[in-house]
C-alpha cells in the first residue's frame, strides 16, 4: 500500500498543480503524465495508477471546461457529437484492461506515447513556423455548418472562425481514443487534440479546450469499473486531484492568452523519455 506521508503528500499535491497546467494547456486531462509518474517514480501498480489518473481527469474537466465554454473556445456541439463513440470506447476500454497483463499494459502505453510524443514534436514546429493568418482561416461563402464555430484569440488580437469537416472518420477515431482512455487511463485527448485539429480543420486552442470538456465524460464512464474492481486507492486520488484542480485553473489563463506549440515542444521531449521508460519495464 501506498505511503501518503507529509513529505508524500506535498510532492503529491506539487506534481499534480504541475500535470494540471499541462492538462489543460495541451487537452490532455493530465493522465498521459500522471500514470508515468505514479508507476515509474513512486511504484504504484498500474492498474490503480489508471484508477487515480482517471479521476483526476474527471477532475481537471470538470474545473476547465465551464470556463472554456464561457470564453467560446470549446466548441460544445462538437463535443458531444465526439463524446458518444469515446464514452462506448471508453467502457470496452476498462472492461478489458482487467483481462490484460501489466507487462502489456506497460507496452502499449509506451508505444502509444512515443508516437504521441513524436506527432506533438512535429505539429509544434510546423505551427512555430506558420503565421497566423494562415495557420486557420474563416471559411468563405456559403452556408456554415452545425459544428463550425468561432472564438476570440487574445495572442493574436482577433476572432477566429472555422468549419468543421471530416466528422465520420473523427467518430471512428474517438471510439478508439475512449478505448485508449479507458485501457491506459490517459483520458483520450491526446488523440482527440490531433484528430479535431488535423482531421476536423479545428484551431488547437479550441481542439484542446473541447478536448478538457468532452474527456471528463469518457472519464468518467471507465473510472466506476476500476472503483467496482477496487482499483482506486482514494487517499491517493485525492491528493492528485488537489492539485491537479489549482493547476487547471491556472492552465486555464495560459490556454487562453499564450501560445503552446513551444510547450508542446518541450514536454514532447519528456514523453518521449517516459516512453522508453515505460518500454523497459514491460521487459
Amino acid at each position: 500500500m501506498f505511503d501518503l506521508n507529509f513529505l508524500n503528500f506535498s510532492l503529491l499535491a506539487f506534481l499534480g498543480f504541475f500535470i494540471g497546467i499541462l492538462g489543460s494547456v495541451l487537452g490532455v486531462g493530465g493522465g498521459v503524465f500522471i500514470v508515468p509518474l505514479l508507476v515509474l517514480a513512486l511504484g504504484v501498480p498500474i492498474h490503480q495508477a489508471i484508477a487515480v489518473s482517471l479521476v483526476a481527469i474527471v477532475a481537471t474537466s470538470s474545473a476547465v471546461a465551464s470556463v472554456n465554454v464561457e470564453r467560446g473556445l470549446a466548441n460544445m456541439r462538437l463535443g458531444v457529437a465526439l463524446e458518444v463513440p469515446t464514452a462506448l470506447g471508453s467502457i470496452i476500454g476498462a472492461l478489458a484492461a482487467s483481462r490484460l497483463s501489466s507487462n502489456l499494459i506497460y507496452l502499449l502505453f509506451s508505444i502509444m506515447l512515443a508516437a504521441v510524443s513524436i506527432s506533438m514534436f512535429l505539429k509544434g514546429r510546423r505551427s512555430l513556423r506558420r503565421a497566423a493568418s494562415v495557420h486557420f482561416q474563416a471559411a468563405a461563402g456559403g452556408a456554415g455548418g452545425a459544428l463550425d464555430s468561432s472564438f476570440f484569440d487574445p495572442s493574436t488580437g482577433s476572432y477566429t472562425s472555422y468549419r468543421v469537416k471530416n466528422m465520420a472518420p473523427a467518430s471512428f477515431v474517438s471510439f478508439f481514443a475512449g478505448g485508449l482512455s479507458g485501457l491506459l487511463g490517459i483520458g483520450g485527448g491526446v488523440i482527440q487534440v490531433p484528430v479535431m485539429n488535423l482531421l476536423c480543420g479545428v484551431p488547437f486552442k479550441a481542439a484542446a479546450a473541447t478536448s478538457n470538456f468532452l474527456i471528463g465524460v469518457s472519464a468518467a464512464a471507465s473510472v466506476f469499473i476500476y472503483l467496482r474492481k477496487g482499483y482506486l486507492i482514494p487517499d491517493l486520488a485525492a491528493v492528485i486531484v488537489i492539485g491537479v484542480l489549482f493547476g487547471s485553473f491556472a492552465g486555464i489563463h495560459i490556454l487562453y492568452k499564450a501560445r503552446s506549440e513551444k510547450i508542446q515542444i518541450a514536454f514532447s521531449a519528456f514523453m518521449f523519455v517516459v516512453a522508453v521508460k515505460m518500454f523497459m519495464t514491460a521487459f
